[in-house]
């Protein structure tokens, strides 16, 4: 039997602003209990309290007119550096559903970051709370907003809801299937 990874769609407008990204809070706007990844669509605006990454408290800041926001909260293994892993494994999925849906737009993952040209597609960020592992990543649906160059969604005529469905339900799927391989392998020396 395989690990469940419950995936939900807000359909409500939310306006990321950091404080989304804690313990439980899928569990209260989605209601999914135990892992699960959110998906919600609107600003991104870093409220200088609750940033995460410690490299973004000096920088420009971290803003969006409109993304797609994913939260991904774990709580078998609440430690970070198998958060960034999922984090870095979640960046990739993404760019593999964007060379599906817009091949020419050659996009290219740089760590758990996504790119077009000089413009940068996405945000993320992984950390822990004392139950869980939690991940943040988002990617620009339009230009406007951001302190940066960015690339968006809209410039390379990819339908958020259209990437977002794939990307949940591929997140899901890989998952399952890291549970499934990790359950039909033998210890070494088990048998002679």
């Amino acid at each position: 039997m395989s690990a469940t990874l419950q995936t939900r769609w807000i359909d409500e407008p939310i306006d990321y602003d950091g404080s989304q990204l804690r313990a439980h809070w899928i569990l209260q706007r989605c209601g999914i209990a135990g892992d699960g990844v959110g998906g919600f669509r609107g600003r991104g605006a870093g409220d200088r309290a609750e940033i995460a990454d410690l490299a973004d408290l000096d920088g420009p800041g971290i803003a969006a007119d409109e993304m797609l926001h994913f939260l991904w909260e774990t709580f078998s293994t609440p430690e970070l550096m198998l958060a960034i892993h999922r984090q870095r494994l979640l960046s990739a999925q993404a760019a593999e559903v964007l060379a599906d849906l817009a091949p020419a737009a050659q996009v290219r993952r740089h760590g758990d970051d996504l790119y077009v040209g000089e413009g940068k597609l996405s945000i993320s960020i992984a950390t822990v709370t004392p139950v869980s592992a939690l991940i943040h990543f988002a990617i620009n649906c339009r230009q406007g907003g951001a302190p940066v160059v960015i690339a968006s969604l809209d410039s390379l005529a990819v339908d958020p809801a259209a990437l977002a469905a794939a990307l949940l339900e591929r997140v899901a799927t890989e998952t399952a299937s890291i549970a499934d391989a990790r359950a039909k392998v033998r210890p070494k020396g088990e048998w002679q």
